[in-house]
């Protein structure tokens, strides 16, 4: 199958505005054949910790009204956003949701960077769906550091590796270009990973969004700087 990353400049803390973006960019993964369509870490808000703790109305669930346009779009997406938890604290929450908008799975952050400690509530459990005869696991920025993760994913049967992620300029450049071929490599997976790019909240996402082929071999890549959309054939 083959399967779409999206990158973007997230509007900060505007929901409408950003899944309006992903609209978009889902029609045209869709127009390039793919079924299948990955948007960056926190994509819904952009990366604002200090508005998604503040304003309650940043949070999430699958049914929210305000993510019909990107349901409609006809490719199934994995979309990362708030979502509210049991807890006073939300979660960084993937949802994955079908081509017909039907939502297949969910996942919540287990390994929280730093200053999001303070700001979201940590996962417990993985995340794995199915979808065109392929097993997927799904994983968020700093998971991807965890290689105890990925293990589990392997034992129970995946072949593709998610990951919704914000990398920045700088030293984000470098690591980006370490961390996933070398999931690739070891572990002998597809990995797809979205990043921002442009501002994103603290940081300047460094684009560069990519799908890398078991062994690392690099399949397909966005530039640096401009939002877009790369897409390559999977499994």
């Amino acid at each position: 199958m083959k399967i779409a990353t999206a990158q973007f400049t997230c509007v900060p803390a505007d929901i409408s505005a950003n899944v309006q973006q992903m609209a978009s960019l889902a029609d045209e993964a869709r127009v390039q054949g793919a079924e299948l369509v990955v948007f960056p870490e926190l994509a819904l808000t952009g990366y604002e910790l200090e508005a998604v703790l503040a304003r309650r109305d940043l949070w999430v669930q699958a049914d929210d009204p305000r993510l019909d346009g990107l349901r409609a779009s006809g490719v199934a997406s994995v979309v990362n956003c708030v979502a509210p938890t049991d807890g006073e604290r939300p979660a960084i929450e993937t949802l994955v949701f079908g081509a017909a908008g039907e939502l297949i799975t969910t996942y919540r952050k287990q390994h929280l960077f730093e200053h999001e400690q303070g700001v979201f509530q940590a996962g417990r459990c993985d995340g794995r769906f199915e979808l065109g005869g392929l097993r997927f696991a799904l994983a968020t920025c700093f998971d991807n550091h965890f290689s105890e993760l990925v293990s589990r994913s392997v034992a129970d049967g995946c072949q593709v590796h998610l990951a919704s992620s914000l990398y920045g300029t700088g030293g984000g450049v470098e690591e980006l270009a370490t961390v996933y071929p070398g999931i690739a490599k070891d572990f002998d997976l597809y990995v797809v990973m979205a990043n921002h790019v442009g501002p994103a909240g603290e940081w300047t996402g460094c684009g560069r969004s990519a799908l890398w082929a078991p062994g690392g071999a690099l399949l397909a890549q966005a530039d640096a700087d401009t939002p877009m959309v790369v897409t390559a054939e999977v499994g």
